[in-house]
């Protein structure tokens, strides 16, 4: 390192944190601030300094120092040209937050971002979108918040579902989109399935998934306008990417998304049987899929109804699927095993 930047550290360390206007006032001889802010962010870019933008105002730090720059980033834009990579870089190079995070994470954080706020900008018509980082007791958050139409309200009309639940039921199988030709539907089902908790708030409801205790919720809030996604996840975690997409693969090795888990409580009905009006709800597109994992967590019995339209004429109708039922009460495993499975 040079004499010049090692006296630029020195001032940093000195000062413990300061903006370029503080360290100009600090050199000797002239400088311009366009020279030393220039050599500020080859410093950052080295890890000599950290660097975070709060307000108007960048400060610098010495690494040991990070602390006092805080990890909180929020920023506000315009729905017009917006590339939601370029947003993600652009707080990647400004928070501290981001300082020694592990690859894994990174492209976790990279992903889940860029998938929610580039909903944000194709979906919600919304003018403006606020996004934010924040890490607190060693847990990393991300929001990403619009004003627009509502992302279970979105779904509920282009698909010509009756109710904001069925919205939230459809979006839990995975390749849900609104937008067909141009969109997989896969970021939202990914994002929450890699998250340790996600929540997705729009107008009255809030789909939360919790996978530290691997568990599904719907409820109901006070009204917000848009849509509001929450996601976090523990910066010591190991979990990785690819892991979770080749838990999605019915044949290993396939590359395919062509298997899904839906958590059957999402559609249950009153508080002991669920209809054969219901399986069809449960089980419409998910034709789609090869391998479809029942979760019965939470459900204590079915009806014979249902346990006939999912085992027997789902089956009969597409006989290259695969159901796999888990987390089955014994009630559940008795109903299943009655049903006269396709031949």
């Amino acid at each position: 390192m040079d004499t010049t930047k090692k006296n630029l550290v020195n001032i940093a360390r000195k000062l413990k944190k300061a903006n370029v206007t503080e360290i100009l006032q600090n050199l000797s001889g002239k400088k311009t601030r366009q020279w030393v802010s220039t050599l500020l962010n080859q410093l950052v870019k080295e890890e000599s300094l950290v660097k975070s933008k709060q307000g108007r105002n960048v400060y610098y730090a010495v690494p040991e120092k990070i602390k006092l720059l805080g990890k909180h980033t929020k920023k506000k834009f315009l729905n017009e040209s917006l590339s939601e990579d370029t947003i993600f870089e652009e707080i990647r190079l400004e928070s501290p937050l981001f300082t020694g995070l592990k690859e894994n994470l990174e492209s976790i954080l990279r992903y889940g971002f860029t998938e929610m706020v580039n909903n944000a900008i194709e979906h919600s018509k919304s003018k403006k979108i606020e996004v934010s980082f924040n890490e607190i007791n060693k847990n990393i958050t991300f929001e990403v918040r619009d004003f627009g139409v509502g992302v279970y309200r979105n779904i509920m009309e282009k698909k010509k579902l009756k109710s904001e639940l069925e919205a939230i039921q459809e979006l839990t199988k995975g390749k849900t989109t609104t937008l067909p030709h141009s969109h997989s539907g896969e970021g939202i089902f990914f994002t929450s399935k890699i998250a340790d908790v996600f929540v997705l708030d729009s107008f009255e409801y809030r789909f939360r998934v919790d996978n530290v205790i691997k568990d599904v919720f719907v409820e109901k809030i006070n009204p917000i306008k848009g849509t509001l996604v929450r996601f976090e996840i523990d910066r010591s975690s190991n979990k990785h990417l690819n892991r979770l997409f080749f838990g999605y693969e019915a044949e290993p090795g396939s590359y395919s998304f062509d298997k899904t888990r839906v958590h059957v409580k999402l559609f249950k009905a009153g508080t002991v049987y669920i209809s054969r009006s219901q399986a069809r709800r449960l089980m419409a597109n998910l034709e789609k899929f090869k391998l479809i994992v029942l979760d019965f967590k939470g459900i204590k019995t079915i009806g014979q109804a249902f346990a006939d339209e999912v085992f027997r004429v789902f089956l009969s109708k597409h006989s290259r699927i695969k159901i796999e039922a888990i987390n089955t009460s014994e009630t559940v495993e008795f109903m299943i095993n009655r049903v006269e499975k396709p031949k």
